[in-house]
């Protein structure tokens, strides 16, 4: 039955996620890779350790490893990966083609620095072009196609942006000669900010969650939140939310951590009383905010600090109480959906002990809370990945059932590798993009293509915004994504609106995530739907009802950023978020339409408005809103129930 569950969560990885579709039978090629994997994450380590070497070399091998192995991995057409048996000759190509012309960069480093002054030679030239296809092509096998289209249209628009009749996006065009060099050998292009955070922070701790994921950390953070949230009403559900939030700090991926999460939580949620379509939502809604629950987070979170200029612990500290109010939200929206239903929780006997598990497997957290305190100690996230990896391998060693053999070790180096694939091919092709704007001005243009649309106001520029980030992430990768709208969107906001760049960084960041469970191309919640046997559409509307924090808070911090801890009090801060849960709890009651009773629409708009006043940090809109609360909860409470279920505790 295990085993029948397991190719089921595979198969839905695969057809959901572009990044699982590799060939599994690659013959001899399969010690090529393995040597490629365990070498590039060694490396990694090694400089991790002993000091980085220069950006664009570092950059160099992080990017040239990494299409190698691409290519010997990942077909050239969708499905092919289960027709294929080997390697084809034109992969090896590719693979070796793309090798050469990336380490080219290392081989004649200081002649290519003199080139910058004295102007490219043709072989120049020409490794460039073959370069950058290389990545593209690549970027499509892992990825998908719709980012290679974004990156394909601005290099057209570099080229052709001359013939181009609306004014404010026209720009003189440049030459190919011109551009392809400048994308292939500047900082500014494929081996810019992104690939340099991806080669530097990114790599090391997506090892690090590779780590974790061996040591069965997952299984304890199931294990752990259902000894915590199940005895209470609804606790499969919310065994469920508090699993996927705490595998999500580790994880950063939506599709991947709904699979993983909800092969476990899905039937038991579906079992309690839950429909389908609500559990399979539970699940999409809650995996796809790991990627905005610290400290991890997702990738993009690491690119974030670089364009802020600020540590990492500051990122993580002011992503804590929107990523708080987002969990919560979906935490309390399943609480009233199971006391409309009358889903109860469950028996003791059926749940693990938290003392016992504690007590066995406590020890498991250890390297996380090494990597929280190093990070706010202010070492950098390099250190602090590397102290949380050592953790994880000495954690290792406590039980038999842990431990890491040789064999495993090179398994785990191997597949530390194979996870960052996807991510280093996404940051690659996003360079291209940042550079692109960084040539021809893109992005003032767009600045002002914004104001103009908005005609001033900036409610409507954060509405145009939140629509181009929701739109791109139904194709783009968050961090891709991240780095296009931080590039072009966000600076229009910082600087004709003067508002907090933390703030604006999140509001981008935010919006690009929750398209993984905003119809119509809601992918994580495909991923829960198919998990549930439920339906996808319906499935990623109750997602996006479940998360409604996520469409609500990044407008709240925009306007009053002090729950990004920006300009702060202790005692403002306490007050803020006391009242915010309290307004998500009116919130998800309105969404859900139940609160103390089965809600009248008038009574569910009333407390959707309630709510939003609580949320938003304002003396007087939080007593206005509390009276609101207050009032419907009065009203209901003198209602005779109106439901005909019985009480009844399930068992699971």
């Amino acid at each position: 039955m295990k085993e029948k569950e397991h190719l089921d969560a595979q198969e839905i990885l695969e057809k959901y996620d572009r990044e699982n579709q590799f060939r599994t039978s690659i013959g001899k090629w399969a010690w090529v890779v393995t040597l490629l994997g365990v070498s590039l994450t060694v490396f990694h380590l090694y400089t991790g350790y002993f000091g980085t070497l220069p950006s664009q070399k570092q950059g160099a091998i992080h990017l040239g490893t990494a299409l190698g192995i691409i290519y010997l991995l990942f077909p050239a057409k969708k499905g092919m990966h289960k027709l294929q048996k080997k390697v084809p000759w034109y992969d090896v190509v590719l693979a070796f083609g793309a090798m050469y012309v990336t380490y080219h960069k290392i081989f004649f480093f200081d002649s290519i620095l003199k080139s910058r002054i004295t102007g490219y030679s043709t072989i120049d030239i020409i490794i460039s072009i073959i370069g950058i296809l290389l990545v593209l092509e690549a970027t499509r096998r892992t990825v998908g196609v719709p980012i290679v289209v974004v990156a394909s249209i601005t290099i057209l628009y570099a080229i052709f942006g001359k013939h181009i009749p609306t004014t404010i996006l026209s720009h003189p065009g440049f030459s190919v000669d011109r551009i392809a060099p400048n994308l292939w050998y500047q900082e500014s292009g494929v081996f810019g900010t992104p690939v340099q955070i991806s080669a530097k922070f990114i790599f090391l701790f997506l090892f690090f969650g590779v780590m974790l994921v061996h040591t069965k950390i997952g299984q304890f953070f199931n294990d752990l939140a259902f000894s915590l949230t199940g005895r209470f009403t609804g606790g499969t559900a919310k065994t469920a939310v508090v699993a996927s939030a705490l595998q999500g700090m580790v994880s950063g991926s939506s599709v991947g951590n709904t699979v993983a999460s909800g092969s476990f939580t899905i039937p038991m949620m579906k079992k309690s009383g839950f429909t389908p379509e609500f559990a399979g939502a539970t699940e999409a809604s809650a995996s796809t905010g790991g990627q905005i629950m610290p400290p991890i987070m997702g990738a993009a979170a690491f690119i974030m600090m670089e364009y802020l200029g600020v540590p990492y612990s500051t990122i993580m500290l002011s992503a804590m109480i929107p990523a708080v109010l987002y969990f919560t939200g979906i935490f309390i929206g399943t609480h009233f959906e199971a006391k409309r239903l009358k889903i109860f929780g469950l028996p003791k006997s059926q749940l693990p002990v938290f003392k016992d598990l504690m007590l066995k497997n406590g020890f498991m957290l250890l390297p996380v809370v090494i990597m929280i305190g190093t990070i706010l100690s202010g070492f950098t996230p390099q250190r602090a990945a590397l102290l949380g990896i050592g953790a994880v391998f000495i954690v290792s060693l406590v039980r038999k059932d842990t431990r890491l053999s040789i064999r495993k070790i090179f398994e785990v180096l191997e597949q530390g590798a194979r996870v960052a694939l996807p991510v280093i091919a996404a940051v690659a092709t996003a360079g291209i993009i940042a550079g692109v704007v960084s040539m021809t001005g893109l992005g003032a243009k767009f600045a002002s293509g914004i104001i103009a649309l908005s005609s001033g106001h900036l409610i409507l520029a954060l509405f145009f915004t939140m629509v181009a980030c929701i739109i791109l992430g139904m194709g783009l990768p968050t961090t891709a994504n991240y780095v296009v709208t931080a590039t072009v969107a966000a600076p229009a906001l910082i600087n004709e609106f003067g508002l907090a760049p933390i703030a604006v960084h999140m509001f981008v960041f935010y919006f690009g995530i929750v398209a993984d469970i905003t119809p119509p191309v809601c992918l994580a919640a495909y991923a829960g739907a198919g998990i549930a046997r439920a339906n996808p559409f319906k499935t990623g509307v109750i997602a996006v009802k479940l998360a409604i924090a996520a469409f609500i808070v990044p407008y709240i911090f925009i306007y009053n950023p002090i729950l990004v801890l920006v300009d702060v009090t202790p005692l403002a801060l306490v007050f803020a978020i006391v009242t915010s849960l309290i307004g998500m709890a009116g919130i998800s009651s309105a969404v859900v339409g139940f609160y103390a009773r089965n809600s009248f629409m008038w009574e569910r708009l009333a407390l959707f408005a309630g709510g939003l006043m609580m949320i938003f940090p304002e003396t007087i809109s939080d007593f206005v809103g509390a009276a609101i609360l207050l009032g419907i909860w009065i009203i209901q409470k003198q209602r005779k129930d109106d439901s005909s279920q019985m009480n009844k505790q399930v068992t699971v």
